[in-house]
């Protein structure tokens, strides 16, 4: 079988017509549709049947659509199977991980890891803890920085660092005077706060709660360098990774009485299955901080 015409055919039906499924592959509508048609041949029956509106999948079609799409799934197994035996003259690592690992432990890694294995690439992905976790749970992602603890007993927890969150202020808020603030005095301050259900938010929303302050969050972002930013222009303070604050000019740290807030990240991968060469040298890497 041509896995060529599979692919073209699964083209077609998730595009909904030749035209916009011949874009996608990159060939004439004329060249995809005589495709469609030798695959038909093959086959021995009609996939599409074609109208006004597009191509709609035949009974026969919906099957073939299904199958076609697990033997492709198990072709990428193979090649990826495949690759895992190259080394680390190619290959891709697949991550994911919140604003903090994205913004602050990821790059300097990546940086090292590429000087010494130039030619693997990256596929980067920011995301909250739980979707990062859920894509390394499908396989779209080898890798992930995650806030503990886990929900799922099919990933491996690797600790990876523990992260102080500290409230920061621009420079010269009337509260960055001080040596040291009380809770109380955060009552009536807005706050720059991380998307709401992030692991991060819940963390430090619950941690305030406990001591008795209801924070008024006054905007959401999910970026360190734009929270960072509106902190230094708007005079609402934030809670922050103190990663975040290295080379600050903009913000402060505030010591704030009887408050600590702290996580701890760690990298994750399926318990069952083998990391690809390259993404296993990387967690090395991540792992000694190297």
């Amino acid at each position: 079988m041509d896995l060529t015409l599979t692919q073209s055919f699964i083209a077609v039906v998730e595009s909904g017509a030749l035209t916009r499924a011949a874009d996608r592959l990159g060939v004439t509508q004329s060249a995809l549709s005589r495709r469609i048609q030798q695959y038909e041949r093959q086959l021995g029956v009609e996939l599409l049947s074609r109208g006004r509106q597009g191509v709609e999948l035949t009974e026969a079609g919906r099957i073939a659509y299904e199958e076609g799409r697990r033997l492709l799934a198990a072709w990428q197994r193979l090649k990826n199977e495949i690759a895992l035996h190259q080394g680390l003259e190619s290959g891709q690592v697949r991550i994911g991980g919140g604003a903090t690992a994205v913004s602050f432990i990821l790059p300097p890694a990546i940086a090292e890891f590429q000087r010494r294995h130039p030619r693997v690439r990256f596929q980067l992905k920011e995301a909250g803890s739980a979707e990062i976790a859920e894509d390394v749970l499908r396989g779209q992602l080898e890798l992930g920085i995650v806030t503990l603890p886990l929900r799922s007993h099919e990933l491996q927890a690797r600790p990876l660092v523990d992260d102080d969150i500290v409230l920061v202020a621009r420079r010269n808020h009337p509260l960055a005077r001080r040596g040291q603030i009380r809770l109380s005095d955060l009552g009536s301050e807005g706050f720059v706060g991380f998307e709401a259900g992030t692991a991060l938010r819940q963390l430090i929303d619950n941690a305030m709660r406990e001591a008795g302050v209801e924070p008024q969050v006054m905007m959401e972002l999910r970026s360190i360098p734009s929270i960072l930013r509106m902190v230094g222009t708007t005079g609402h303070l934030a809670f922050v990774s103190r990663l975040a604050l290295a080379d600050q000019q903009e913000v402060v740290e505030l010591k704030v009485e009887g408050l600590r807030i702290q996580r701890s990240l760690a990298v994750i991968s399926r318990q069952r299955g083998r990391l690809s060469a390259a993404a296993d040298a990387f967690l090395q890497i991540l792992r000694r901080g190297d």
